[in-house]
């Protein structure tokens, strides 16, 4: 007899093979013209129960451009694996013509060009058309939040949220986790997950007195879809304090705790649980090797990485699904679940290209209705750049030179240092800078500028510490997201050396002399996480920046030398 997960390698082969698994035919049209929304949507129904995945929407509302990175190292056991394989490695991998619709939502090479054919992606009025119409084939699909949801605009920022909730609320999700919505304090999570009409779920959130489940957010909700009982577990972000300031949710704490998700995957299922699905914010990496050691997930809907995989990766039992972000991408899983066990699938990535797909009216009028009070704002030009300017990338992101840049010049610092976070729109060369373009690459509510001095031996810490953090070989160490992105400073890193070993040759760019470890240098930066940072707002910075150059040009950056790959 066939094992299940035989069967469950025969499902995912056979889903790949007849185009239900990935891109469908939209992969290898040549131009947006030939796109329709009915390729787009196409999909062949399976089994009786179907799951719709968002993740990591960073408070994107309408239409954006959105480059994939360049640089995705995998390290350990991961190296040379998905999601750790680029450009057009990736496309060999899965298949992609050059030049068509998934060169261009998909990969980095060419990204100027072919946005000008393909346009823009997003959008959360088109992503609920997407939803509407898998709901109006399956009405008993599930809709699942990963999470990153009310973070990353100005319209974000000036109301704690709230024009995010009110949007998504429009859209009807049946549950989500958490990660950067507690940068907005625990009092603000508190009073927006009491007004929810949905499950908030968290296995690891804890109460930081007692050790305990936080009694605000479930571990799990149990849904009975398609006649089948489906527990939903939540995992949010394992390293909340660590990688954003604790002192905004002293309350609580995180962890992986993946001895408690055993615990829970075992509770659901005595409760007779047949489909197992974990909604989270590990990232991917970490919910391979979580994968690895938790049994009876059925599936794993990973956020938090930003990985957009046209196709599930299997780890024993477990399929992991990767939806991308920014509301480029919704996920469709369709499960075939007998006798208390999920025997096969088909899943499509559905691509959201905002010219095709029709926004939906009641949506695109909530979304136009918190916008309003600030469209003057919004909209006002700050400049224009010649340059593409992205953040993705492991050391690299043009927005982030523009931004050290800025810090430099208007801090009248030596150095400069930016967050790796993987957040914040593209613009494409010729384009407009407004200050809503901006604010999508800033905003933050820990967003202030420092001016202070740090030794050369505490800068190659900082350094050290930030590569532990992103090419530990456990992906159960990596806590942050990308490496910090400095100004006025190179450096050699070697990805395989160990920790406190991967950094040499760190050259001031000043002057084109090494750092001097016991001298003093003049450094700004933001997003510090400690309480009572002192400076202007990061955003202000910029667009004062922006606003004297008038047209920005960031040259190529060949600051970072990079081995070990």
């Amino acid at each position: 007899m066939i094992s299940r997960r035989d069967f469950l390698q025969a499902s995912m082969a056979a889903s790949a093979l007849l185009g239900a698994s990935g891109f469908g035919n939209w992969s290898r049209l040549a131009a947006q013209q030939a796109l329709t929304q009915d390729q787009l949507l196409e999909f062949d129904s399976f089994g009786n129960v179907s799951l719709i995945h968002i993740t990591d929407i960073h408070a994107q509302l309408k239409p954006i451009y959105f480059r994939e990175p360049s640089i995705n190292l995998g390290v350990g056991p991961n190296k040379g694996e998905v999601p750790h394989i680029t450009g057009a490695d990736f496309r060999r991998l899965y298949g992609i013509d050059d030049g068509s619709p998934s060169h261009y939502a998909l990969t980095y090479n060419d990204f100027s060009a072919l946005a000008q054919t393909y346009g823009r992606m997003g959008g959360m009025d088109r992503v609920a058309t997407v939803v509407n119409a898998i709901r109006a084939e399956r009405p008993d699909a599930l809709l699942l939040d990963g999470g990153d949801t009310w973070h990353g605009s100005y319209t974000c920022y000036q109301t704690q949220g709230q024009d995010v909730v009110n949007v998504m609320n429009k859209l009807r999700p049946d549950a989500m986790t958490f990660h950067w919505e507690f940068t907005l304090g625990q009092d603000r999570v508190h009073e927006i997950v009491d007004g929810l009409p949905f499950a908030t779920l968290g296995q690891n959130v804890f109460d930081a007195m007692w050790d305990e489940p936080a009694e605000r957010f479930k571990p799990y909700e149990i849904f009975e879809r398609g006649g089948v009982q489906i527990a939903v577990i939540g995992q949010a972000f394992p390293y909340m304090p660590i990688a954003n300031p604790g002192w905004m949710f002293p309350d609580y704490t995180f962890g992986i705790r993946d001895g408690n998700m055993q615990a829970m995957v075992d509770e659901v299922r005595a409760q007779g649980a047949e489909l197992v699905v974990c909604l989270s914010h590990n990232g991917f990496d970490v919910d391979k090797k979580m994968a690895s050691r938790v049994s009876g997930i059925d599936v794993i809907l990973t956020g938090h990485t930003h990985d957009a995989l046209p196709e599930p990766v299997l780890v024993g039992d477990t399929i992991l699904i990767a939806s991308g972000s920014n509301g480029k991408f919704v996920s469709r899983v369709d499960l075939d679940v007998r006798d208390g066990q999920m025997m096969g699938f088909r899943h499509k990535l559905i691509p959201i290209f905002s010219d095709v797909i029709a926004p939906d009216p009641e949506v695109a009028e909530a979304i136009d209705a918190e916008r309003a009070p600030f469209e003057e704002e919004l909209s006002e030009v700050i400049g224009r750049t010649e340059s593409l300017l992205y953040r993705r990338g492991n050391f690299n992101g043009t927005w982030d030179d523009l931004i050290c840049e800025a810090l430099i010049e208007q801090r009248d610092a030596e150095i400069a240092m930016s967050p790796g976070v993987r957040w914040g729109p593209s613009l494409i060369p010729g384009q407009d800078i407004t200050r809503e373009d901006i604010w999508n690459v800033t905003s933050m509510s820990y967003g202030r500028a420092y001016r202070t001095e740090m030794t050369g031996e505490f800068l190659k810490v900082v350094l050290e510490d930030v590569a532990d953090n992103i090419f530990n070989p456990d992906p159960y160490y990596q806590q942050g997201g990308d490496m910090v992105r400095m100004g006025g400073l190179g450096y050699r890193i070697d990805v395989t050396a160990p920790a406190g070993e991967r950094i040499s040759e760190m050259t001031f760019l000043g002057t084109g002399e090494p750092i001097d470890p016991a001298r003093s240098y003049v450094v700004a930066g933001w997003a510090s996480v400690n309480e009572d940072t002192e400076g202007p707002q990061i955003w202000d910075v910029v667009e004062d920046h922006i606003r004297q150059k008038g047209t920005v040009t960031v040259e190529p950056n060949t600051s970072v030398e990079v081995t070990g790959v």
